[in-house]
């Protein structure tokens, strides 16, 4: 079938044609004018999502939450939302409510279960597809009503959202209070431990004792080394003075050694003129050579004296030398000990601190969930309240009437082609030579100027 033929069937089936889109569309507009009429009311919604985890405290924005706007549409339509709707509306108080809940359920279910599935089916949420920002949409017979229901939702929401957001805080609030209880007596035990082992020590100020004995510990060690050196030259001069006698500096220093050296000096001159001059058997030279005997008697009695007294103080100075060693190590120890008490005093003090750490972050923790769980702001704010609508959202006259033109027009084709498929009549030379299967040798023009020969040609039924 070429274009022509198509145009000439719908010529010839334009009856069926007419008709079909005037049924159509006839139809079409009484129903339209027929069903009762809806309103649509629609509250606008504002989500500023802060998304601050009760326990942690972390912030995480809103876009790097998948799927958020559409958990917010599955709270708002869900049953618990409406059914808060129901409640606060006081809609079960109606009796014309009553008498067909009565009717449809007889009391199989709760009225307020019902409500709700019944206002969830006319409930239309529609988020933003770049924004954060909901439509709350309800379709009804009334539009008071309508806009009184979508208002209701966007309230029950509000208060839905409130609620999922301060429960968690609560229970966050109660789980913290347990660890700040756990973390103060962890706290106070650490405290203790510090407490008795400076009490056990006699530590007051860690830094201050061991300042004190380290300047103790410095001074013994001089002190021992310039004993030591005295000591060392006690022993030498002691050594001299036995090895050397009066020739030793300590000995010959002496005034007494020097004056009995004069005095000797003074009596070997005397003995020496008396031998001269008396000779040696002479009284006066025995008195005098008995001087100088004497002299020198003395003189070594005191050079021996002298010399004991220089090996006492090497003595005195090795005892001081093996005095201060043992304070010096005492000293020592003293300290080692101080420094290993400071260490443990450390590792105490940092328990305490991690502790008092641990215990000031969970109760910082603890009080910001506190305040959070007693918040009474929700994150959703209205942006426009529905108002009555003035006009029906349903039908659509003007669109349904258009559909119907359309599904009129196809409609009518299409009942065309099939009343030519049924019933195949010859309306141009096209179709006789398709039926007969022969060339067409002639066509005869009719005189009318309104009828073609084709129009006066014997019908073929499609079986011939």
């Amino acid at each position: 079938m070429n274009f022509s033929q198509f145009l000439l069937i719908l010529k010839a089936r334009k009856k069926i044609i007419s008709w079909t889109f005037l049924i159509v569309v006839g139809t079409t507009i009484a129903i339209s004018l027929i069903l009762p009429k809806s309103y649509t009311a629609t509250t606008s919604l504002v989500v500023n999502y802060k998304g601050v985890d009760p326990l942690s405290g972390m912030v995480m924005q809103a876009q790097l939450m998948p799927g958020y706007m559409a958990t917010q549409v599955d709270i708002i339509t869900s049953h618990a939302v409406a059914v808060k709707v129901v409640q606060n509306l006081g809609l079960t108080n109606s009796p014309v409510i009553k008498q067909q809940f009565e009717e449809e359920t007889n009391g199989a279910i709760r009225i307020e279960d019902w409500l709700a599935d019944l206002l969830l089916r006319k409930l239309d949420v529609k988020p933003s597809r770049e924004s954060s920002i909901l439509d709350i949409s309800y379709t009804g017979s009334d539009p008071q009503f309508s806009a009184a229901i979508a208002n209701a939702f966007a309230e029950a929401y509000q208060e839905a959202s409130l609620r999922l957001k301060v429960e968690p805080s609560q229970k966050a609030a109660g789980y913290l209070l347990t660890q700040a209880k756990s973390y103060r007596e962890k706290l106070e035990q650490a405290q203790v431990k510090l407490s008795q082992y400076q009490q056990e020590n006699g530590l007051t100020s860690i830094a201050e004792n061991l300042d004190v004995e380290n300047a103790k510990l410095n001074q013994l060690a001089n002190q021992l080394i310039l004993v030591q050196a005295q000591a060392l030259d006690s022993s030498s001069r002691q050594t001299n003075a036995n090895a050397a006698g009066d020739a030793s500096p300590d000995i010959s220093a002496s005034p007494v050694i020097q004056n009995l050296k004069f005095s000797i000096a003074q009596a070997e001159s005397k003995l020496a003129e008396a031998e001269n001059r008396l000779g040696k058997n002479h009284p006066q030279y025995k008195a005098a050579q008995a001087e100088v005997n004497k002299l020198k008697s003395q003189l070594d009695v005191e050079v021996k004296r002298i010399g004991s007294s220089v090996g006492g103080s090497a003595r005195i100075y090795k005892q001081n030398e093996a005095m201060l060693k043992a304070a010096l190590a005492a000293q020592k120890q003293k300290v080692l000990d101080l420094n290993r008490s400071r260490d443990q005093l450390i590792v105490l003090q940092r328990d305490v601190e991690t502790a008092q750490t641990a215990y000031n972050n969970v109760t910082q923790r603890l009080n910001q969930t506190s305040i959070e769980g007693k918040a009474n702001e929700s994150d959703i704010s209205i942006l426009n309240t529905a108002i009555p609508p003035d006009k029906h959202s349903s039908p659509k006259l003007l669109l349904n009437t258009l559909l119907s033109v359309i599904l009129g027009s196809m409609l009518g084709v299409a009942f065309a082609l099939f009343s030519e498929m049924v019933n195949r009549k010859v309306r141009s030379v096209h179709d006789i030579s398709d039926l007969v299967d022969l060339p067409v040798l002639a066509i005869i023009q009719s005189n009318t100027s309104k009828m073609k020969t084709s129009a006066l040609l014997p019908r073929f039924d499609k079986g011939r």
